[in-house]
């Protein structure tokens, strides 16, 4: 089987990422055999300036046509005043919606070599190993009304609208479940059921299909409690459910117990598996192009793609092993340096990847 790969490097540091998880993806195809076809297309702030729009009708089509996507990041203050409806990050939106990518998969994994990155006290995040499932393409990102207006007395009012059907938190949930099932079966659901109807009738729900899953241990939390057991004791969570405005937050601040969020993948799936991957990191144009940007995140993105997409879990396990080994031997991008290691670039921590490929 052929698996098609459609590349999106996007703006600021996404081109030198993208570069090394195709470099690595590369390495997979000449030393293991990997079979795979690669295309390119634009999205974000490059595809303005080459089409005035962030995402182009290519670009799409090619992601319709494709297995998966491994993309980098989007946006930036060049952008800042276009149009809102046609700025970067509605084109990844869009994209999203359009291919159903409702289920965004963020783990969040401390390697052993990166417990002193981490601000933390080692004994808070040694064996980190949580999996945060964020809802992707409703709730108030996407939902309706939403705008800025002019009230009748003159003032300005924005307004955005949070909204879940009964359908869209069954099937998220749905995945939670699963994915508990095969960790360690414990899900903790995340809602602000105490103030918010909608989050309300998550949670309502998520305890009714509790039965169906007799073997995981479901729990229930506010958002701003798990905001503060995830900093005080992380490793009491195994899988969190959320909507998408929390999990966007929650999975943010997991990332700094990694270390860096230069290091946390993500996948976002639909019913079908087919996935976009990406680094849960934005595009650091301040960094665009120096050579310093930590690829590893887009590199462990692309691992993730072999695993639950394209069914090649033997070389997911291979690239997270490489990226292990180049940690233990204590090279390291800026952002996770550390006391008694080396500082390398974006070029040549991918390069690092490829050589410790086994």
């Amino acid at each position: 089987m052929t698996h098609k790969i459609l590349l999106i490097a996007g703006d600021g540091i996404g081109p030198e990422i993208v570069g090394a998880a195709e470099d690595v993806i590369n390495a997979l195809r000449s030393r293991f055999g990997f079979n795979c076809e690669l295309e390119h297309a634009l999205m974000g702030g490059c595809a303005i300036d080459a089409h005035g729009t962030a995402l182009p009708d290519v670009t799409l089509e090619r992601a319709r046509a494709c297995d998966a996507i491994v993309l980098g990041a989007v946006g930036g203050p060049k952008w800042d005043k276009v149009e809102r409806a046609i700025r970067p990050e509605r084109g990844l939106l869009k994209l999203r919606s359009e291919l159903d990518l409702f289920c965004n998969l963020r783990p969040a994994v401390l390697f052993p070599a990166l417990v002193d990155a981490s601000t933390l006290k080692p004994e808070v995040v040694s064996g980190l190993d949580i999996m945060i499932i964020r809802e992707l393409t409703s709730g108030i990102y996407f939902g309706q009304p939403r705008g800025i207006e002019t009230t009748a007395d003159g003032k300005r009012r924005g307004y955005n609208t949070l909204a879940y059907t009964e359908d869209e938190i069954v099937r998220i949930a749905r995945r939670g479940f699963e994915v508990a099932r095969q960790r360690n079966r414990r899900l903790c659901s995340v809602d602000k059921a105490n103030v918010l109807e909608v989050t309300e009738l998550w949670r309502e729900i998520v305890q009714n299909m509790a039965s169906e899953y007799p073997d995981v241990e479901v729990s229930h939390m506010y958002v701003d409690n798990a905001a503060m057991q995830l900093v005080r004791a992380p490793k009491q969570f195994d899988v969190l459910v959320t909507d998408n405005m929390f999990g966007d937050i929650l999975s943010d601040l997991a990332s700094m117990l990694t270390g860096s969020i230069g290091m946390l993948p993500s996948a976002s799936l639909n019913a079908d598996n087919k996935g976009m991957y990406e680094p849960i990191h934005g595009s650091a144009p301040d960094i665009a192009g120096k050579n310093v940007a930590n690829p590893l995140a887009t590199i462990l993105s692309a691992s993730m793609m072999m695993r639950y997409t394209l069914g090649e879990a033997a070389l997911a396990d291979k690239v997270e092993a490489a990226v292990s080994r180049v940690l233990e031997q204590g090279l390291r991008t800026a952002d996770i340096a550390t006391a008694g290691c080396r500082t390398v670039g974006t070029r040549e921590m991918g390069a690092a990847v490829i050589a410790a490929l086994q």
